[in-house]
């Protein structure tokens, strides 16, 4: 009887939140045809539909300017590809994987493999030779996409360990390339001048329940896993983001997150061309701020990271009047918000707004652009500080939530229905349940066919009816809005039987700029300890107050900046339960990176690893305790 009543509950929260929005969409039997077909129709339907309008634009190096393609130019170009793919004979069914940042290529390349009736398997750039490598001979990959030649010559240890790959294709030309003797490299060049006289390889006998893509997961503990997405798991899913959030035609995105994982693939890729809206493909990270700026996006899919560094940029220049005058804008900021969502009520300092807007919110809303109408944030907790201060200033952040394994979204935010200190509503088609333990449970048509070549973990992950176990801990106020509140796995239990949830403690350490990444450790100890990492232009000025050479890693463990880091870290903890709080403290100032191995593509930290890297520094704090 209760599981009967828990699924009865599922169901109705799935179905009241949130309202239908296909309502705002002129064609909106078009949206759903498009969710019921197979990827490669989604994109001939929109070159067929919008042949002139501009599909992507972005930057190229070699004449130094922005360069724009219509969808017409796209279409003609992806059966450039597709004639090349018929000319090396890949057979329809076998893997094919991209190696490459984000680019029109990316997409072409992707349109190109699953015309084809490839799989397309999607490579992290940035991640370790002996990863990609094991993702290829795991997927028997016959043929491969890469950036530049220096990704192949990082995998050359691992090349006899690919017998299934027939082509490598390189995006880039250049002496080394022209003097290998591998017969399976060739230059983009190369090989789309060698499928000119082939036709197209088409196979329109493609089903939308078909495997389109194997997606590897950035987990945090052994060898990844890869994810099996077919047409409509991935369509469907893009479908149900456009009945919670209206998406225009005339709507530019800003594309910067990996296409190689599914948060951007099916939100910042494929819904957009949906409806026909823009992508321009951001330079790099390093140059967000620049493009933003240039390219004035009105959508965006971001990560709290972005925000994270943002609040902490601005934080560092404010002080004295302009420091009260920027949290008097908040404040008041907030109220109106407050007031749209129906909340709240108004109050005469709201005439206060127009002059706060001026010369605060607005010069925020600038640094982003100027023209965001929304911003999808996930991947990780938005923290609420820095989600009340970013929205409280015009810039409507919608947080949502998903896994790989569901394509990827299975809550999100609306416009009309946001509550920043959760992870939104549930995708209309989604139906959401907690189990005995608090663990949050979904089933719908975006769940994933299971593990490439693993069916034990398919079975762990879903049970027989289809309810996919997240191994998030949840909570679902009477509103129907879901809050993460610690992952089951993660859950740190000390020698005193309590049980605390870290991201939650490392969330408020890290509201503290000084704080730029903390990983709290504890199981089975008396208490809790933290490794810090800290903000190194922060640290600059706090070293000078202290007394200490900031370039000094020695000075970390002197006695006064422990001291001094341990009350901050305690004031961050003020409003939190006795046995959750931090008792020491170890800080650094290299920060944890992908490329170190220390934090996933999606970078979540790698828990076990750090652990077992900074075993000696946890003893410590520990040793000090006794």
């Amino acid at each position: 009887m209760a599981q009967r009543t828990m699924n009865e509950q599922s169901y109705r929260i799935a179905t009241e939140y949130p309202e239908d929005k296909l309502t705002s969409y002129a064609d909106k039997e078009a949206l759903i045809s498009y969710a019921e077909g197979t990827i490669p129709k989604l994109f001939a339907a929109r070159v067929a539909a919008s042949p002139e309008k501009i599909a992507y634009t972005q930057y190229s190096s070699p004449k130094s300017e922005w360069k724009s393609i219509t969808w017409k130019e796209m279409g003609m170009e992806a059966l450039r590809w597709q004639c090349s793919i018929a000319s090396d004979h890949i057979a329809t069914g076998t893997r094919a994987a991209i190696g490459m940042h984000n680019c029109r290529e990316w997409v072409l390349c992707d349109q190109a493999c699953l015309a084809a009736g490839l799989v397309v398997t999607p490579l992290y750039v940035e991640d370790r030779a002996d990863n990609m490598a094991y993702i290829l001979q795991h997927t028997d990959t016959q043929i491969l996409f890469l950036r530049n030649y220096r990704l192949w010559r990082d995998m050359e240890p691992h090349w006899a360990h690919l017998p299934a790959l027939k082509r490598v294709v390189i995006m880039t030309d250049g002496d080394e390339l022209r003097k290998n003797t591998d017969t399976r490299l060739m230059s983009l060049a190369q090989w789309l001048d060698a499928g000119e006289n082939h036709e197209p390889a088409t196979h329109p006998s493609t089903q939308p329940g078909d495997l389109a893509t194997i997606v590897y997961t950035s987990g945090t503990t052994g060898k990844p896993k890869g994810v099996m997405l077919s047409h409509t798991n991935i369509l469907t899913n893009a479908l149900a983001g456009l009945r919670s959030v209206t998406v225009l035609p005339e709507d530019k995105f800003l594309s910067f997150l990996p296409l190689s994982h599914m948060f951007e693939r099916t939100v910042g890729y494929y819904l957009p061309m949906m409806v026909g809206a823009q992508v321009t493909f951001n330079r790099s990270i390093m140059q967000l701020v620049e493009d933003l700026s240039i390219c004035r996006p009105t959508m965006m899919i971001c990560v709290p990271r972005v925000f994270e560094r943002a609040y902490h940029a601005i934080l560092a220049r404010l002080s004295g009047f302009a420091l009260q005058l920027f949290k008097m804008a908040v404040h008041i900021g907030w109220q109106r918000f407050e007031i749209r969502q129906g909340r709240g009520q108004w109050q005469l300092s709201q005439l206060m707004w127009p002059l706060l807007d001026a010369v605060v919110a607005k010069k925020v809303r600038t640094r982003f652009g100027g023209q965001l109408r929304y911003v999808i944030s996930g991947g990780a907790p938005l923290p609420s500080t820095i989600a009340r201060v970013f929205i409280a200033l015009g810039i409507d952040i919608l947080q949502g939530y998903g896994l790989t394994e569901t394509g990827p979204t299975l809550t999100v935010n609306t416009p009309m229905r946001n509550n920043p200190l959760s992870i939104g509503l549930p995708l209309i088609g989604t139906e959401i349940r907690l189990s005995s333990a608090g663990e949050l449970q979904a089933r719908n048509t975006s769940v994933m066919q299971g593990y490439w070549q693993n069916e034990d973990a398919t079975k762990q992950l879903i049970d027989a009816d289809g309810w996919l176990s997240t191994g998030d801990i949840a909570s679902i106020d009477d509103n129907g809005f879901i809050r993460i509140t610690g992952r089951l796995k993660e859950i740190i239990v000390l020698s005193t039987g309590e049980k605390i949830p870290p991201a939650d403690v490392e969330s408020a350490i890290c509201e503290d700029t000084l704080f730029e990444q903390a990983m709290i450790v504890g199981e089975g100890r008396v208490c809790l300890s933290a490794l810090l990492v800290l903000d190194n232009d922060v640290w600059q000025d706090e070293a000078k107050k202290l007394g200490v050479d900031a370039h000094d890693t020695d000075a970390l463990t002197v006695p006064q900046v422990t001291q001094y880091l341990q009350k901050k870290v305690s004031t961050r903890l003020r409003g939190f339960p006795v046995y959750a709080k931090v008792r020491a403290v170890r800080a650094f100032l290299t920060p944890w990176t992908v490329a170190d191995g220390t934090l996933t593509p999606t970078l979540k930290m790698k828990r076990s690893l750090l652990a077992q890297r900074f075993a000696a520094e946890i003893e410590g704090m520990y040793a000090t305790k006794k």
